[in-house]
């Protein structure tokens, strides 16, 4: 007796630690296998060549919150690989000897280890299925615009304004990258407070010499875009883009409002991200309200066609 229920013990590990692992491996063997290939800069220097489908896996799980819904998680996997595809399309020159790295300079990616990290090991199994699912309803879906690939653009969040054209943030204008409505059910999702001393703002943009105090005058938003976030910035009568004084004081975004006191400047900051293309959290409460990712995508991209990687 004590024998059989041994082996009924052993039979049911089996089942609830191996079935879920040969479920999540034939669920990656259905994504791989693809003939488009990405050079990826790993976090060490080394470069890996990756699937474009297998990569997207990662891209996916870095760059959106896996519960999100999944017609969100889809419309995220074609902007990502349409990012994708648009470098290997127009690759840099010289080669860097990779197409893509790990990090927001091209698009955050994790690998399965990090995914355990994140998540723990049942979370994983869920959730990389969950993504790999969106990865494999949107199979070799890209956006086109005019014969080539856009520039799939994405944020985090537009906070309480619209989404911005790309050339009030980058200078050069793209049809498909136009002010939208952002569609988040919370605008207030997203509000920063941070404040700065005299000698972190010199040092941060650089000024010199170090200012003796603030005054009312010391910081203007000279012009705004259209969306109504600042353009560009004077701080003590130097000239900022507020894209770059944005970085260089690390903020979440452009949409900037501030205290100004005689040692302490407190800036509040609302949404996150720099505002153009698709915002994540509005695709996923339009995908709550029953919109597909094709619908999601055509909201953020307007004119721009779904078409299969070819």
């Amino acid at each position: 007796m004590k024998k059989e229920w041994a082996w009924i013990i052993f039979l049911s590990l089996c089942i609830v630690l191996i079935l879920p692992w040969s479920l999540l491996r034939w669920q990656k063997e259905k994504v791989t296998g693809d003939d488009v290939q990405v050079r990826v800069l790993m976090p060490g220097g080394g470069v890996d060549t990756l699937g474009l489908e297998s990569y997207l896996v990662g891209v996916v799980a870095a760059e959106m919150p896996a519960m999100f819904e999944p017609e969100a998680l889809a419309a995220q996997a074609v902007t990502a690989r349409t990012y994708a595809a648009k470098r290997l399309a127009h690759p840099i020159q010289p080669d860097p000897g990779y197409d893509v790295d790990t990090t927001t300079k091209t698009q955050a990616w994790i690998s399965d280890n990090d995914m355990r990290k994140r998540w723990g090991w049942f979370g994983f199994w869920r959730n990389r299925a969950r993504i790999e699912q969106a990865v494999k309803v949107t199979r070799r879906k890209v956006l086109v615009f005019e014969g080539d690939y856009i520039d799939a653009f994405y944020h985090s969040s537009s906070g309480r304004k619209p989404t911005e054209r790309a050339e009030d943030v980058w200078s050069s204008s793209r049809p498909y990258l136009q002010n939208r409505s952002s569609e988040e059910e919370n605008p207030q999702r997203f509000i920063q407070h941070i404040s700065f001393t005299r000698q972190q703002i010199a040092e941060k943009l650089g000024l010199s010499p170090v200012p003796k105090t603030f005054s009312s005058t010391d910081l203007k938003i000279l012009s705004q875009t259209s969306a109504g976030r600042a353009k560009t910035i004077s701080v003590l009568g130097r000239t900022y883009p507020a894209s770059q004084f944005r970085t260089l004081l690390g903020l979440a975004s452009t949409d900037v409002e501030w205290v100004i006191q005689p040692d302490e400047l407190k800036i509040t900051t609302y949404g996150n991200g720099h505002a153009v293309g698709m915002s994540q959290y509005g695709a996923n409460d339009l995908a709550k309200k029953g919109m597909f990712y094709a619908e999601i995508l055509a909201h953020y991209y307007p004119g721009a066609k779904l078409l299969t990687l070819g």
